[in-house]
């Protein structure tokens, strides 16, 4: 069988951004993005489309996202629908992120309609140049030195980190829907759980785990603050020397520090397994310098308290062979050690990390 066609066709697009613009466009070209943004995964949301064309004499970017019908809570149109209208929203409230231009209907004909008669939503946002950060580790993780540019980026990073989570949230509540959705939603645990094709007896003890973790963060309504959500390496987009943007921020625009700061530097700590089997060399020290200048520049020590099922989420994607199929199984052995003895500890330290592997 024949795979659908796109409905996103140059011709409908043109139409489409005449009417964002307010007047016509010409010379549009749609190029997919897929292949650079997925790296080593196997599985993603979606595929971006870059949109190049002409507006006044002048060339114009943007890039059409949507979300693909599949598991992860993204089964009906409406799901699908929520976290676009949400990331419309969002987007542009947080410092350094591409913006969101537009949110529009459309159905697999091409047509563009009233939201009562869409078959499928899509976003149109801003179009920024530059290297996915996961670049910068994929050079390491094959063997090449590290250079003084990778602590600076690492340290740009943590700095920006440190600026959005000075923000406090609005609404305690706020914080008790994000912990319970690190658990529930279907992007977070249990969802990410329920993709795995066995393991079902671990799974089901590190679920139990995790929930008496959610009781133990549930009070803790003070840590509530402004977080990008999904803050990993293909997400983050460099240009010359530290220049970032970052992208697709993820599930709400408040929640815990923890949750940030696990994601990105998980990557340290899965890049160095798959390189040489545990935590060393250039990834050891870019894990060290983070953890240790996040932490003096917050001053949230608090932060090692709660960030044991953040990490049990992240290493949970990263062992799972529908996002990461060729990972050594070695590997996925020790991301299992790192989520269970994390989950045990009544406090995470970044400098037993290899510990919690063995």
């Amino acid at each position: 069988m024949s795979p659908t066609p796109s409905p996103f066709t140059s011709e409908a697009l043109a139409r489409y951004l005449a009417l964002v613009h307010g007047r016509a466009v010409s010379a549009v070209r749609i190029t997919p993005l897929g292949g650079g943004r997925q790296g080593d995964k196997g599985y993603g949301y979606g595929i971006p489309l870059r949109v190049d064309y002409t507006l006044d004499g002048a060339p114009r970017r943007a890039v059409v996202e949507t979300v693909r019908p599949g598991p992860f809570g993204h089964e009906h149109m409406a799901d699908r629908a929520q976290s676009l209208l949400w990331a419309h929203g969002a987007f542009g409230s947080l410092p350094r992120h591409v913006a969101s231009l537009d949110v529009g209907a459309v159905r697999s004909s091409g047509e563009l309609v009233p939201l009562g008669s869409a078959e499928e939503l899509f976003m149109l946002a801003q179009f920024v140049d530059g290297r996915e950060y996961a670049d910068d580790l994929l050079r390491l993780r094959a063997g090449a030195e590290a250079s003084s540019l990778d602590p600076e980026r690492a340290d740009a990073l943590c700095d920006y980190l440190v600026e959005i989570h000075r923000v406090r949230g609005p609404d305690p509540g706020l914080y008790v829907r994000r912990i319970r959705e690190l658990l529930g939603h279907g992007e977070c645990i249990f969802g990410v759980a329920d993709s795995y094709p066995s393991n079902a007896s671990l799974l089901k003890r590190i679920e139990k785990k995790c929930v008496e973790w959610r009781w133990k963060l549930k009070p803790r309504t003070h840590r509530l603050r402004q977080v990008h959500g999904d803050f990993h390496p293909w997400n983050i987009m460099f240009r010359d020397g530290t220049d970032f943007s970052v992208l697709d921020r993820s599930r709400g625009e408040w929640g815990d520090a923890a949750d940030d700061v696990t994601c990105l530097t998980l990557n340290y700590l899965f890049f160095s397994l798959q390189r040489s089997g545990k935590l060393e060399g250039a990834f050891e020290k870019l894990w060290r310098r983070f953890w240790e200048r996040y932490l003096e520049r917050s001053g949230d020590g608090e932060l090692l308290e709660v960030a044991a099922p953040f990490i049990a989420f992240r290493a949970l994607v990263m062992a799972n062979p529908v996002w990461y199929p060729n990972l050594d199984a070695a590997v996925r052995r020790k991301l299992f050690n790192l989520i269970q003895n994390t989950l045990a500890a009544q406090r995470f330290d970044p400098a037993h990390a290899n510990e919690y592997c063995a």
